[in-house]
């Protein structure tokens, strides 16, 4: 088994949410406002994402404990103990995060988007887009080729 894995963040989130304190509700229970500022050199990548498309952000949640192994859902401990690979607990051996999101607007590097569960000044590491949809729905933006 490979010992380590490399990632390099792709942007950060913008977020009003700046303490673990106070974490957004997860798993698009949020109408939150964010803003995810691309990194200059992976403008690019941007292509044929517009306004009203739905994507998955990624992020790699950096104030994580990664030696959490089991938790009580939603931090609530009425909930009995479980592991942390049947939660969206942001404490696990890799945190890293994956939320539908729809795009707002897209001015340049920066993208703003509602319903992003990160913390200000979270790395973003990937986007994707929203591949349950069909190819219209999938391509509102058009494609260049």
């Amino acid at each position: 088994m490979t010992e380590e894995c490399k990632c390099t963040p792709i942007g950060t989130v913008v977020s009003s949410f700046k303490e673990r304190s106070i974490p957004p509700f997860q798993d698009r229970h949020t109408e939150l406002i964010s803003q995810i500022i691309i990194d200059p050199k992976y403008i690019q990548g941007l292509e044929g994402l517009c306004a009203g498309k739905e994507i998955f952000v990624l992020c790699w949640f950096d104030r994580s404990d990664r030696s959490v192994l089991r938790v009580h859902p939603r931090g609530d401990s009425r909930n009995p103990l479980t592991g942390v690979f049947n939660t969206r607990s942001p404490d696990r051996p890799n945190p890293v995060s994956l939320t539908l999101v729809t795009i707002e607007e897209i001015q340049e590097n920066i993208l703003t988007v509602r319903g992003l569960d990160a913390l200000d000044n979270t790395p973003v590491i990937d986007i994707k887009p929203n591949s349950s949809k069909s190819l219209e729905e999938k391509y509102p933006c058009g494609t260049q080729t």
